[in-house]
Protein backbone atom coordinates (compact mmCIF):
# COMPACT_ATOMS: atom_id res chain seq x y z
CA UNK A 1 0.00 0.00 0.00
CA UNK A 2 1.36 3.42 -0.75
CA UNK A 3 0.98 5.82 1.95
CA UNK A 4 0.12 9.57 0.33
CA UNK A 5 0.43 12.71 2.48
CA UNK A 6 -2.06 16.03 1.31
CA UNK A 7 -0.66 19.10 1.92
CA UNK A 8 -2.58 22.26 0.36
CA UNK A 9 -4.56 24.75 2.11
CA UNK A 10 -7.59 24.68 0.52
CA UNK A 11 -10.05 22.26 2.26
CA UNK A 12 -12.20 21.21 -1.13
CA UNK A 13 -8.54 20.89 -2.73
CA UNK A 14 -7.74 18.37 0.01
CA UNK A 15 -10.83 16.46 -0.13
CA UNK A 16 -10.91 16.32 -3.84
CA UNK A 17 -7.50 14.60 -4.28
CA UNK A 18 -8.57 12.09 -1.10
CA UNK A 19 -11.44 10.97 -3.35
CA UNK A 20 -9.24 10.21 -5.84
CA UNK A 21 -6.17 8.63 -3.64
CA UNK A 22 -8.31 6.59 -1.69
CA UNK A 23 -10.69 4.85 -4.53
CA UNK A 24 -7.61 3.12 -5.97
CA UNK A 25 -6.99 -0.52 -3.99
CA UNK A 26 -3.04 0.12 -3.81
CA UNK A 27 -3.08 3.98 -2.74
CA UNK A 28 -4.25 5.37 1.14
CA UNK A 29 -3.95 8.92 2.41
CA UNK A 30 -2.57 8.96 5.95
CA UNK A 31 -3.30 12.37 6.86
CA UNK A 32 -3.57 15.81 5.75
CA UNK A 33 -1.82 19.31 5.88
CA UNK A 34 -3.30 22.86 6.08
CA UNK A 35 0.29 24.29 6.03
CA UNK A 36 3.73 23.63 4.89
CA UNK A 37 4.93 23.74 8.79
CA UNK A 38 2.10 21.27 9.53
CA UNK A 39 3.10 19.48 6.03
CA UNK A 40 6.62 18.75 7.50
CA UNK A 41 5.32 17.52 11.16
CA UNK A 42 3.31 15.00 9.87
CA UNK A 43 5.90 13.98 7.20
CA UNK A 44 8.32 13.14 10.29
CA UNK A 45 5.87 11.61 12.15
CA UNK A 46 3.59 9.32 9.16
CA UNK A 47 6.99 8.89 6.98
CA UNK A 48 3.77 8.59 3.99
CA UNK A 49 5.64 7.07 0.79
CA UNK A 50 4.65 10.07 -0.96
CA UNK A 51 3.74 14.14 -0.12
CA UNK A 52 1.43 15.78 -2.30
CA UNK A 53 2.84 19.39 -2.14
CA UNK A 54 1.46 22.42 -2.74
CA UNK A 55 3.65 25.74 -3.43
CA UNK A 56 1.61 28.61 -2.07
CA UNK A 57 0.38 27.81 1.67
CA UNK A 58 0.38 29.93 4.75
CA UNK A 59 2.88 29.97 7.74
CA UNK A 60 5.63 27.73 5.33
CA UNK A 61 5.48 27.88 1.87
CA UNK A 62 5.75 23.97 0.18
CA UNK A 63 9.19 25.14 -1.35
CA UNK A 64 10.61 25.15 2.21
CA UNK A 65 8.61 22.61 3.27
CA UNK A 66 9.80 20.02 0.60
CA UNK A 67 13.57 21.01 1.43
CA UNK A 68 12.69 20.03 5.03
CA UNK A 69 11.09 16.90 4.14
CA UNK A 70 13.91 16.03 1.85
CA UNK A 71 15.98 17.00 4.46
CA UNK A 72 14.70 14.25 6.67
CA UNK A 73 16.77 11.37 5.28
CA UNK A 74 13.91 8.89 5.14
CA UNK A 75 12.18 7.47 1.83
CA UNK A 76 9.46 10.45 1.19
CA UNK A 77 9.07 11.45 -1.85
CA UNK A 78 7.30 15.16 -3.03
CA UNK A 79 5.21 15.41 -5.77
CA UNK A 80 4.45 19.07 -6.48
CA UNK A 81 1.09 20.50 -6.93
CA UNK A 82 1.34 23.38 -9.16
CA UNK A 83 -0.96 25.31 -11.99
CA UNK A 84 -1.28 24.89 -16.05
CA UNK A 85 0.85 28.38 -16.01
CA UNK A 86 3.73 26.95 -14.07
CA UNK A 87 4.06 28.43 -11.03
CA UNK A 88 7.52 30.34 -10.81
CA UNK A 89 8.67 28.65 -8.04
CA UNK A 90 8.30 25.49 -8.74
CA UNK A 91 11.76 25.03 -9.71
CA UNK A 92 13.25 26.04 -6.49
CA UNK A 93 10.98 23.21 -5.21
CA UNK A 94 12.49 20.74 -7.73
CA UNK A 95 16.08 22.15 -6.50
CA UNK A 96 14.93 21.66 -3.29
CA UNK A 97 14.46 17.96 -3.55
CA UNK A 98 10.94 17.51 -4.94
CA UNK A 99 10.68 14.78 -7.29
CA UNK A 100 8.69 16.25 -9.68
CA UNK A 101 5.36 18.04 -10.42
CA UNK A 102 1.47 17.36 -11.31
CA UNK A 103 -0.51 19.78 -12.46
CA UNK A 104 -3.56 20.43 -10.54
CA UNK A 105 -6.30 20.20 -12.68
CA UNK A 106 -4.78 16.25 -13.75
CA UNK A 107 -7.49 13.29 -14.45
CA UNK A 108 -7.75 11.08 -11.21
CA UNK A 109 -6.08 8.35 -13.24
CA UNK A 110 -2.84 10.64 -13.90
CA UNK A 111 -3.17 11.43 -10.34
CA UNK A 112 -2.93 8.15 -9.77
CA UNK A 113 -0.19 7.34 -12.25
CA UNK A 114 2.35 10.67 -10.67
CA UNK A 115 1.68 8.94 -6.98
CA UNK A 116 2.70 5.53 -8.16
CA UNK A 117 5.88 6.51 -10.14
CA UNK A 118 6.97 8.81 -7.83
CA UNK A 119 6.68 6.28 -4.89
CA UNK A 120 8.21 3.76 -6.93
CA UNK A 121 11.17 6.06 -7.24
CA UNK A 122 11.00 7.59 -11.09
CA UNK A 123 10.84 11.44 -11.40
CA UNK A 124 7.60 12.47 -12.80
CA UNK A 125 8.70 15.10 -15.07
CA UNK A 126 6.50 15.31 -18.35
CA UNK A 127 8.26 16.48 -21.23
CA UNK A 128 6.05 19.47 -22.65
CA UNK A 129 5.81 20.86 -19.59
CA UNK A 130 9.40 20.17 -18.21
CA UNK A 131 10.70 21.78 -20.97
CA UNK A 132 8.89 24.86 -20.66
CA UNK A 133 9.26 25.25 -17.16
CA UNK A 134 13.10 25.30 -17.44
CA UNK A 135 13.55 27.29 -20.37
CA UNK A 136 11.81 30.12 -18.54
CA UNK A 137 12.64 29.64 -15.27
CA UNK A 138 16.27 28.44 -15.06
CA UNK A 139 18.98 31.14 -14.62
CA UNK A 140 22.27 30.32 -16.25
CA UNK A 141 25.86 31.52 -16.99
CA UNK A 142 27.02 31.00 -20.14
CA UNK A 143 27.98 27.29 -20.74
CA UNK A 144 31.25 26.14 -20.15
CA UNK A 145 33.94 25.49 -22.50
CA UNK A 146 34.69 21.80 -20.92
CA UNK A 147 32.49 19.30 -20.05
CA UNK A 148 32.06 20.26 -15.99
CA UNK A 149 34.14 18.77 -13.80
CA UNK A 150 31.37 16.99 -11.63
CA UNK A 151 30.12 15.23 -15.41
CA UNK A 152 33.67 14.57 -16.00
CA UNK A 153 33.78 10.81 -15.18
CA UNK A 154 30.55 10.04 -17.28
CA UNK A 155 30.86 7.90 -20.33
CA UNK A 156 30.04 8.97 -23.45
CA UNK A 157 27.31 7.43 -23.72
CA UNK A 158 25.90 8.35 -19.95
CA UNK A 159 26.78 12.03 -21.25
CA UNK A 160 24.26 11.74 -24.25
CA UNK A 161 21.49 9.81 -22.04
CA UNK A 162 21.84 12.83 -19.62
CA UNK A 163 21.20 15.53 -22.35
CA UNK A 164 18.18 13.43 -23.28
CA UNK A 165 16.72 13.15 -19.97
CA UNK A 166 17.34 16.97 -19.21
CA UNK A 167 15.48 17.45 -22.22
CA UNK A 168 12.41 15.53 -20.52
CA UNK A 169 12.36 12.17 -22.92
CA UNK A 170 10.96 8.89 -21.02
CA UNK A 171 13.34 5.96 -20.65
CA UNK A 172 10.72 4.86 -23.74
CA UNK A 173 11.56 7.58 -26.10
CA UNK A 174 15.60 7.65 -25.08
CA UNK A 175 15.72 3.77 -26.00
CA UNK A 176 13.70 4.73 -29.80
CA UNK A 177 16.46 7.86 -29.89
CA UNK A 178 19.40 5.63 -28.98
CA UNK A 179 18.11 2.22 -30.81
CA UNK A 180 18.40 0.37 -27.32
CA UNK A 181 16.21 -1.34 -24.99
CA UNK A 182 14.65 0.93 -22.05
CA UNK A 183 16.10 -1.76 -20.24
CA UNK A 184 19.61 -0.54 -21.51
CA UNK A 185 18.60 3.08 -20.68
CA UNK A 186 17.33 2.20 -17.56
CA UNK A 187 21.06 0.76 -16.86
CA UNK A 188 22.57 4.03 -18.32
CA UNK A 189 20.04 6.21 -15.92
CA UNK A 190 20.98 4.19 -12.50
CA UNK A 191 25.05 4.52 -13.41
CA UNK A 192 25.16 8.67 -13.98
CA UNK A 193 22.82 8.79 -10.97
CA UNK A 194 25.37 7.00 -8.97
CA UNK A 195 28.01 8.62 -10.48
CA UNK A 196 26.92 11.98 -9.57
CA UNK A 197 26.09 11.09 -6.61
CA UNK A 198 22.11 12.24 -7.27
CA UNK A 199 18.89 10.68 -5.93
CA UNK A 200 16.58 10.94 -9.20
CA UNK A 201 16.28 12.01 -12.82
CA UNK A 202 15.18 15.53 -11.40
CA UNK A 203 18.24 15.88 -9.29
CA UNK A 204 19.89 15.22 -13.07
CA UNK A 205 18.08 17.54 -14.88
CA UNK A 206 18.47 20.25 -12.41
CA UNK A 207 22.19 19.72 -12.17
CA UNK A 208 22.12 19.44 -16.27
CA UNK A 209 21.20 23.14 -16.91
CA UNK A 210 22.49 24.81 -13.78
CA UNK A 211 26.11 23.20 -15.04
CA UNK A 212 25.52 24.43 -18.53
CA UNK A 213 25.88 20.98 -19.65
CA UNK A 214 22.34 21.63 -21.53
CA UNK A 215 21.50 25.14 -22.25
CA UNK A 216 17.61 25.89 -22.48
CA UNK A 217 16.56 26.54 -26.27
CA UNK A 218 18.96 24.27 -27.68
Amino acid sequence: MIRVLIADDQTLVRAGFRMVVDARDDLSVVGEAADGAEAVAMASELHPDVVLMDVRMPVMDGIEATRRITALGDSTRVLILTTFDLDRYVYEALRAGAAGFLLKDAPPTELAAAVRAVAAGDSLLAPSVTRRLIERFVALPAPPSATPETLADLSAREAEVLRLVARGLSNQQIAEQLVVSTATVKSHVARLLMKLGLHDRTQAVVLAYETGFVTPGR
